[in-house]
């Protein structure tokens, strides 16, 4: 892990955190360490964005898409992570089709710190964009998930360096203690 500072202005960015994706088991952990997050954030005054897609971009995919509608509620923020900014999306990505970015300019953020799932596609999505808006990106790596273990890990041990900083919660935690007293 190679997180090194935290710029005053950081915000932390919750991805896909919703009932229709994050209602597993296996998306507990994830949760609680993006609870965790958004509680220290808060506690400095610093912005949480909660994030949440409802559909998928239009173009054509080898893969299937869902034919149904989504089931009431699919796309609906879980409660415990309690309040925030709050972005809707249609991709993957958190910045394309939002108001995101002058949503943080708004803020003077120049930094991010990720968590969500999945790592290689929203969370992903929006470190690339993040680093290509000019923000410093910070990814919470024991605060992200995918179903597809070769991409998480990919994503993690290749992707992310290349776009910012990775830490664990407790790394990003102190490290926010240290530099907001």
């Amino acid at each position: 892990m190679t997180l090194t500072t935290l710029d005053p202005r950081t915000a932390l960015v919750i991805i896909d955190l919703q009932a229709g994706i994050a209602g597993s088991p296996q998306a507990a952990p994830v949760v609680a360490r993006a609870v965790e997050l958004a509680d220290a954030f808060r506690a400095h005054d610093l912005p949480v964005v909660l994030v949440n897609v409802v559909s998928g971009a239009p173009g054509r995919t080898e893969r299937p898409r869902p034919a149904a509608a989504r089931p009431e509620g699919w796309a609906e923020l879980l409660p415990e992570l309690g309040e925030g900014i709050r972005v809707t999306k249609k991709t993957w990505g958190a910045f394309h089709g939002t108001d995101l970015d002058e949503r943080l300019r708004e803020q003077g953020v120049t930094q991010v710190v990720l968590s969500g799932i999945a790592t290689s596609k929203g969370v992903e999505s929006t470190a690339r964009s993040a680093h290509e808006h000019g923000y410093n990106v910070t990814v919470a790596v024991d605060a992200v998930a995918d179903t597809d273990p070769d991409s998480h890990r990919n994503a993690v041990e290749r992707i992310f360096p290349a776009l910012g900083e990775t830490g664990t919660t407790a790394q990003i935690i102190d490290l926010l203690e240290a530099t907001q007293r």
